[in-house]
Formats: structure tokens, C-alpha cells, sequence
């Protein structure tokens, strides 16, 4: 098979994990200190240790002689375009990054961003679900994003508010059994 074929590239359009995590409405990207401390973590990480180890294989395995057929190079080579990708992707989300202190509203019922929220659905079921970030919410953790419907339809809402949620088979109805936000930082 031709190398035209196969060759991937190294153009900025390229960037498939932008895509995926666009800014959210308004171009915000609010995220807590926690996370963008966590984000700027991976960044320095990867220019400080791992670029320039794989850089040193590549340039090793340049020296060796025929690159065609070196998987040394063509790995890291790969590999160097994904930590690029990604050192990319990160500078992008840290310069859109506003951070948000959750604490801020310790003691409130009101729902706003980072607040941890527990509520019933229709059917009965408890669901305890904390609103963060894009870049940093896992919902094995029972974390969502911001954005997310659920947390669309939470925002603003009090402890015993009943709020509304569309969802793709219908619409539900959720009540707001309990707000709560970290206890301010004692160190600032």
C-alpha cells in the first residue's frame, strides 16, 4: 500500500479532541481551581517530561539509518503528533479557562455551578450528582458538566424546587432534596 495512504497529519485542523470538547455556549469554559490546577499539571508534564523523551528516542532512532521500516521512529514519531494534539488542546482550554470558586455559595440552597445536588426522580430514585466543569467532570464519579441537560435543568433551582427535564424519551420531573458546596479553603 502507497504511504499516501496511511500518512496522518500534522496539520492543526487535524485536531480531533477540540471537536469533542467544544466551548460552551457564550465561549465559557468555567472550570474550579482543582481542575484547572489539574489541567496545567498534564500540560507541564507533557512539555517538561514526556515530549522531550520521546523527542530523544526519535532522534536515536533517526540515527540508526533506514526510517522506513524503524518502528522506533515511526512509533514516536506518532506518538509525538498525539503529545503535540494534545499540548494544544490543553493550551486552548486553559486560555478560555474561567475558574470559579464553589465555596463562594457555602450554605446556600441555591444550585449553581460546583454545587454537589441530590435529587428524587418520578420514579423514586435518589441521584446525588456534584456540577462541574467540562473539562473535568467523570460521571463514574457523579460528576456532570455545566452543560449537561440534567445540570441545565438543576441551575437556579432551591431545595424543594420540582424542575423539569427533557430528555429524548420525554420529559420528567425532578425534585431538589439537597444543595451543598465545599467548605471554604482556609488557606486564601
Amino acid at each position: 500500500m502507497s504511504k499516501a495512504f496511511t500518512r496522518e497529519s500534522d496539520s492543526d485542523e487535524d485536531d480531533d479532541l477540540s471537536s469533542s470538547v467544544a466551548p460552551a455556549p457564550g465561549g465559557k469554559n468555567y472550570i474550579t481551581r482543582h481542575g484547572y490546577e489539574r489541567l496545567r499539571s498534564e500540560l507541564f508534564s507533557l512539555i517538561d517530561d514526556e515530549r522531550p523523551k520521546i523527542v530523544e528516542i526519535v532522534h536515536w532512532a533517526a540515527s540508526n539509518g533506514d526510517r522506513s521500516e524503524n518502528g522506533d521512529y515511526l512509533y514516536g514519531k506518532k506518538r509525538l503528533r498525539e503529545i503535540d494534539r494534545r499540548i494544544r488542546f490543553l493550551t486552548r482550554r486553559l486560555e478560555i479557562a474561567e475558574v470559579v470558586d464553589p465555596s463562594l455559595h457555602h450554605g446556600g440552597d441555591h444550585v449553581f455551578f460546583g454545587a454537589t445536588v441530590t435529587y428524587v426522580d418520578e420514579a423514586g430514585h435518589n441521584t446525588m450528582v456534584t456540577i462541574l466543569g467540562v473539562d473535568e467532570a467523570d460521571s463514574a464519579q457523579g460528576q456532570i458538566s455545566w452543560v449537561s441537560p440534567v445540570a441545565r435543568a438543576l441551575l437556579k433551582a432551591r431545595v424543594g424546587d420540582v424542575v423539569r427535564l427533557v430528555v429524548p424519551g420525554g420529559a420528567q420531573e425532578l425534585e431538589v432534596l439537597e444543595v451543598s458546596y465545599p467548605a471554604p479553603d482556609s488557606r486564601t
